[in-house]
Order: structure tokens, then C-alpha cells, then sequence
């Protein structure tokens, strides 16, 4: 145990003294405030797109999608701002999006300025009307959708006017908005609060948290074992310690230099919303401490990082380039990827067949467990994925102990002969 604990503090202090660490722990919330700020930035600083509506009805629809393009826009702003058409636009219903082609790609300005980006060619149809929405980007949707919707409610309205329906009526339905409530038996008070949600949410973030952690810990693995087998420092350490204490030893010691980046600005954020939102946090707190949650997610983080970690180890060992990491890790990587596709989906659909399946499927189960703790699993299926969660590590263990000692007194490349004799021919380390 002293000299599992000694290598873990070797690990720990490799990686602690380096410039890449410290930097890691200031640009980490960096980063995650770029993936959340800068869409909103885009949004805010997109220049309001320009609109034009050509309406060949009687029903003077233009104004109806000014009204609708005036609302919810980002920071405030209109979603669109609705031009004046060219004149030559209004001759012909069909012969109106060609005329309007030369304006929408940015060949010809607008008669008032500006360029146009999207027309609204609003036409007869039998009783009704056809809208024919000409665009400069084919992957716009938005605005598609909102002018629709506003046409279709104006027109619906007229149609009912014309039914002999009057204007007192239709504006008493349209103002009628029944209101919503949500219960559950599940709720505490019957009624779902944010404390009703917050178990959902916090299982997608220990979720996400775990793979975060893994793909980090992977590559300090990788590259710790192939630096000290290439440096021939791994034999040393073989002939001074057991195989069982060196891979644990480095998995601790990574875990730890993880674990300190995530505790520091866990803290932070921690005494940041106790300061804000005291009742908040509290509530977020009284999520980890009822129904021992804080142990439910401790045994499937504990175990999933175990047993990626005891993986990662193993692969390192065989390799003595990045190049061959690379190309033994690739399919992990793809694999790797599928469990946040799933998470939050795990949320709103726990007890989904899809979920449950993934469950019992190892590498997943740290990963869906935890998204769906809100559901609260009954025990055996808690205790069933955590034994097997469990016992496929100890099967990686009984694997990795041989394969490690023979991939690091290797030299060479990777060699799938070489790996497999190593298990053949097990032995004490």
C-alpha cells in the first residue's frame, strides 16, 4: 500500500508542477463559459435579417407579418425587419420569386437599402391561401415557421369572419389562455417544483461529469505509461513494486490531479451560489444528502472511472507512440461518444426500453445509472448494474495485470500476438 500511495504522489506532483496544469485550471471555466456565451453573442451581434412580404391576396397580410416579425427577437430586437418590395415584384404571382432571385443573392440592394434576406410571396389558393417562402439560406427555419403560423391565424380568423362569426367572439376565444399545472406522484407537494427537478438535472451532471473526467484522465494515462516505458523508467519501477500497486498508483495519482481541477472550481461555484441563491443551494444539497444519493453516485463514479481507467492503463502499456494510441483508442473514442446522446434523454424517458438496456450494458451503465437517478431504481436493479459494473473491472484487472507487465518489457509496436500469449501464459507479476 506505501508504494501505491508513493507512485500515486509521483503521478500527482508529475503532473501538478507543469505549466499545462495550472492552466488547465484557470481556462476550465474559460472554456465552459465560451460554450454557453458565445451562441448568445452570435444572436445578439447577427444583424437583424430583412424581410419582404409580396402579397397578391385582398387580405393585407403584410402587415400581419410585420406584427409577427416584430417579437422575440434576440437582446429585444425585431426577429426581422419587413421592406418595401421591389416594384417589379407585385407583376405576376408566378413570375415573383425569380424576379426577387437577383436581391436575394446579394446581386442587387433593395430600393429603400440593405439587403434581402427572405421573400414572402403570399398567393391565392381556391377559399384559401399558398405561401411561397423564397430564402438566401436554404437552412433557415425560423422565420419560415413564424410567418407561417401568423398567415395561417390571420386567414383562419377571416374565414370565420366570413362564416358570419363577429369580431367581439373571435377577439373573447383568442384571449382565452387556460393555465397549466404540473403535478406528479412523484412531486413532494403534488405540484413538480425546481426541488422536484433538480434530482434529473443533477444525474445528467454527474453523468457528463464522469465522462468528462474520463476523456481527461485517458490521455494523462496514456501518455504517462508510454513516457516512462519508452524512458525505461517502467522497468525501475517494476523491479521495486508490484504491477497491481504501479497501475493503481498512476490511476490515483490521475484521478487526483482530475479530481483537484474539478474540487477547486466546484468550490467556486459552490460558494457563488450559496452567496446568490442560498435557497438554491440548499435545495441542490438536499438533492446529494436524501435518499443517499451522495452514495449511489459516488459507487457508479468510483466504478466507471475504475474501470475506463484500468483500460486506458492497459492499452499504454502496448504502445510506444501517440500514433498507436490513437489507432487503438479510435474505436473507444466512438463509443465514448454515445453516452451523451443518451443522458439527457435518460431524463425525461428513465424507464424508456432503450435506457434500461444501456444500463446493463457495462460501459454505459455508470453513464445512464446516474441520469437516471430522479427515478430513483429499485435496489436490485441498483445492486444487479453496480455488480456487474464491478465484475467486469475485476475482469479487466485479472486481464490487465499480465498484459501490463508484458506490454511494458516490450519494445517494438503493438502486437495483437503478443497480447494474447500474455494472457495465455498468466503469472504472478
Amino acid at each position: 500500500m506505501i508504494k501505491l500511495l508513493r507512485i500515486a504522489r509521483r503521478e500527482y506532483l508529475a503532473y501538478v508542477r507543469t505549466p499545462g496544469f495550472w492552466l488547465s485550471l484557470l481556462l476550465l471555466p474559460v472554456g465552459l463559459s465560451t460554450i454557453v456565451l458565445v451562441p448568445m453573442v452570435m444572436n445578439r451581434s447577427s444583424p437583424t435579417p430583412i424581410v419582404t412580404v409580396v402579397d397578391f391576396t385582398p387580405y393585407g397580410l403584410t402587415a400581419v407579418v410585420r406584427k409577427a416579425l416584430a417579437e422575440h427577437g434576440p437582446g429585444g430586437r425585431p426577429r426581422a425587419i419587413v421592406a418595401t418590395p421591389p416594384d417589379n415584384a407585385g407583376a405576376n404571382a408566378a413570375e415573383a420569386g425569380k424576379r426577387l432571385s437577383p436581391y436575394l443573392q446579394g446581386d442587387r440592394p433593395l430600393p429603400g437599402g440593405g439587403h434581402l434576406e427572405a421573400a414572402v410571396i403570399v398567393k391565392p389558393a381556391g377559399q384559401s391561401v399558398a405561401i411561397d417562402y423564397w430564402s438566401r439560406n436554404v437552412a433557415e427555419g425560423g422565420l419560415e415557421q413564424a410567418v407561417g403560423d401568423a398567415i395561417t391565424a390571420e386567414v383562419r380568423k377571416i374565414r370565420l369572419q366570413h362564416l358570419g362569426v363577429d369580431a367581439a367572439t373571435l377577439a373573447r376565444v383568442e384571449s382565452e389562455s387556460p393555465s397549466v399545472a404540473f403535478y406528479s406522484p412523484k412531486a413532494a407537494a403534488g405540484k413538480v417544483e425546481l426541488a422536484d427537478r433538480l434530482p434529473g438535472l443533477a444525474g445528467l451532471a454527474m453523468g457528463m461529469l464522469l465522462w468528462m473526467v474520463v476523456l481527461t484522465g485517458a490521455g494523462m494515462l496514456l501518455n504517462s505509461v508510454m513516457e516512462e516505458k519508452t524512458s525505461r523508467i517502467i522497468e525501475v519501477l517494476l523491479s521495486s513494486a508490484s504491477v497491481p500497486e504501479i497501475m493503481f498508483g498512476k490511476i490515483l495519482g490521475v484521478a487526483c490531479v482530475t479530481g483537484t481541477i474539478l474540487a477547486f472550481w466546484m468550490s467556486i461555484g459552490a460558494v457563488l451560489l450559496t452567496l446568490r441563491s442560498p435557497d438554491l443551494a440548499q435545495a441542490m444539497a438536499g438533492v446529494f444528502l436524501a435518499h443517499a444519493r451522495w452514495a449511489y453516485f459516488g459507487l457508479y463514479f468510483a466504478g466507471g472511472y475504475l474501470m475506463f481507467a484500468t483500460l486506458y492503463v492497459t492499452i499504454g502499456a502496448f504502445c510506444e507512440t501517440s500514433r498507436e494510441a490513437q489507432t487503438l483508442l479510435g474505436p473507444m473514442m466512438i463509443i465514448m461518444s454515445i453516452p451523451p446522446l443518451f443522458m439527457s434523454q435518460a431524463i425525461a424517458h428513465p424507464d424508456a426500453p432503450l435506457m434500461r438496456t444501456l444500463s446493463w450494458v457495462p460501459l454505459f451503465t455508470p453513464f445512464m445509472m446516474a441520469a437516471r437517478a430522479a427515478n430513483e431504481p429499485p435496489l436490485w436493479e441498483v445492486a444487479s448494474t453496480a455488480a456487474l459494473m464491478f465484475g467486469i473491472t475485476a475482469l479487466e484487472l485479472w486481464v490487465a495485470v499480465p498484459a501490463f507487465k508484458s506490454g511494458a518489457l516490450a519494445t517494438g509496436r503493438f502486437d495483437l500476438r503478443l497480447f494474447f500469449t500474455s494472457l495465455a501464459r498468466r503469472q504472478a507479476p
